[in-house]
């Protein structure tokens, strides 16, 4: 299902972008206003510029994006097809773990983007930076839960960690595969205050921008490691922020971006130590969705 739906994208994206760019773009609106237009400002000369020449220009341009976006989509299907042979294979069979994200050098670290409510004029403040013995990463920061006077803004204080989409051929999004492993993996240090993980899933529209899977996690606070197995069938459905009514289950080999965020509504320093976020089969666990599935449109 995952070839087929890439292939889907890679030929969809390849017409809309045809037709988006530069070349029928200077088409359409070459021979604007400008060039038929009686009036000329007091003091300049005529002159007149054929929009063929920006034709050509553009042209060229276009041309060179299409080679360029060409050869990235031949490496991602080359990369896929030794993906089939081996990587799947190999997970399916052998790996019971898998590391996706490790924290080693500033590299992983700028794997993420870091945000807060003083996007929206909150006073709260998210830092990351790498340990000094570069094993893993210090997520910290402070809460702050003042709302800003705006008139508009009602409730603030929360801090998050996404991890950055990856762009490949024709400025797709590349979707992780983790229909192999059935459960989150991750190992951490925390200081007793809850998190919640985000998995986005792929946006096929507009309207499911805000589509999230989420899940808390609680980290024991102290000196010691915590390794925390939290399975996909625990992750509920929400969109812009509200658990929905209809839950639908995970697509694992649909998956965007992953992101942890915290709003515990307590204001105050907060630190997340992570060592590395990966994924783990658990063959002893066979529940497919923890949730109940409402049934819709039900025939008499």
């Amino acid at each position: 299902m995952a070839s087929s739906f890439m292939m889907l994208d890679s030929l969809f994206l390849l017409n809309k972008y045809r037709w988006q760019s530069s070349l029928y773009r200077t088409l359409a609106d070459g021979y604007h206003s400008r060039w038929y237009s009686s009036y000329q400002k007091p003091g300049t000369s005529i002159g007149k510029i054929s929009p063929w020449k920006n034709v050509d220009v553009n042209f060229k341009k276009g041309v060179e994006e299409i080679k360029t976006q060409c050869g990235l989509l031949k490496k991602e299907i080359v990369d896929f097809l030794k993906d089939i042979n081996q990587n799947q294979l190999e997970d399916y069979m052998l790996n019971q773990t898998k590391v996706l994200w490790e924290f080693r050098n500033e590299q992983d670290l700028n794997k993420w983007v870091l945000s807060s409510d003083a996007e929206i004029g909150g006073k709260s403040e998210i830092y990351i930076k790498l340990h000094k013995n570069k094993q893993s990463a210090i997520l910290y920061g402070n809460l702050n839960t003042t709302v800003p006077r705006d008139g508009v803004t009602k409730y603030s204080g929360y801090c998050a960690m996404v991890s950055k989409p990856e762009v490949i051929a024709f400025h797709r999004t590349k979707l992780y595969d983790w229909s192999n492993f059935n459960s989150l993996y991750l190992r951490v240090r925390g200081d007793g205050r809850p998190w919640m993980i985000n998995i986005s899933p792929n946006k096929y529209d507009s309207t499911r921008m805000k589509d999230v899977y989420n899940y808390f996690i609680f980290p024991r606070g102290g000196p010691y490691w915590e390794e925390i197995q939290v399975p996909f069938s625990k992750f509920f459905f929400s969109s812009q922020g509200r658990i929905q009514d209809g839950q639908y289950e995970i697509w694992p080999d649909r998956i965007s971006t992953l992101g942890f965020t915290i709003a515990d509504k307590v204001d105050g320093p907060f630190q997340l130590e992570i060592d590395f976020i990966g994924l783990l089969s658990d063959q002893a666990h066979t529940e497919s969705f923890a949730y109940e599935l409402y049934e819709k449109n039900l025939k008499k």
